[in-house]
């Protein structure tokens, strides 16, 4: 009898690969920015200056009013000290008079002694006060600067495990397979049927 049921068993079949352990290093970046710093000519000037200071001067020719009362003040004085000395001297002269002298002549003869100091000034008996201040000159030069910034990142050192992976590439089967010829229901209606002889 022939077989009619072909059984075929598909294995399964997987497939594995290994990843070793492993060190990964990242280099660093390097990063560089330039800036400048602009420099320059910086010149500061100070002029000279002259102070002139004329009060004295003016003050000479036409004093003002606190001025005039202090040089009448002291002219007084002068004027007393003078005419106290002038009668101290006729005094001691009086004293020592002798017979036949003519001291009232003399007195009055000194006494009519014409004042020849008139108090007219047209130029000033003092000269002005003149000072000054020393002149200054500063000079600032900078020249131009490059500044550079470095920025260095450390590098980076990653450990990457190890793992095994598995892969199913074909899933297990089993195929049935019907390997017979056709079956006919009734038996006589297949082609070239050959009724059984019952007679034997």
């Amino acid at each position: 009898m022939e077989r009619l049921i072909e059984i075929k068993n598909v294995p399964i079949e997987l497939e594995m690969k290994v990843n070793h352990a492993r060190l990964e290093y990242k280099r660093s970046q390097v990063d560089l920015e330039i800036s400048r710093s602009e420099g320059g000519l910086q010149i500061r000037s100070k002029p000279i200056r002259l102070n002139l200071d004329t009060f004295e001067a003016r003050n000479s020719i036409t004093p003002t009013a606190m001025r005039s009362i202090e040089q009448a003040a002291q002219k007084g004085r002068e004027q007393v000290y003078e005419t106290t000395g002038t009668y101290a001297r006729h005094g001691k002269l009086l004293l020592q008079a002798k017979i036949g002298e003519q001291l009232i002549t003399q007195f009055a003869m000194e006494s009519q002694q014409v004042n020849t100091d008139v108090a007219m000034t047209f130029l000033p008996s003092t000269g002005p006060d003149i000072s000054w201040d020393a002149g200054e000159l500063n000079i600032r030069y900078e020249m131009d600067k490059l500044n550079f910034d470095w920025r260095i990142g450390n590098g980076d050192v990653e450990f990457i495990p190890g793992n095994i992976e598995f892969t199913v590439t074909q899933r297990p089967d089993v195929i049935i397979k019907y390997i017979g010829g056709p079956v006919y229901v009734p038996p006589s209606a297949e082609p070239g049927y050959k009724p059984l002889d019952e007679t034997v």
